[in-house]
């Protein structure tokens, strides 16, 4: 028996203690994320064969 015993539900299930609240995105906006974030990826991509 460890401190963890705890019987009811918890009131933290639908957070992310560990991000801030400004940096959470809302479920509408996450493809537009993601899609930031794959053109990033892909202008990274093209600058580092342009260097070589």
């Amino acid at each position: 028996m460890g401190r963890d015993d705890k019987k009811g539900s918890s009131h933290n299930k639908d957070t992310l203690p560990q991000t801030p609240k400004n940096e959470k995105i809302s479920p509408n906006k996450i493809r537009e994320e993601f899609s930031k974030e794959l053109v990033e990826i892909a202008k990274s991509a093209s600058r580092q064969r342009h260097k070589k």
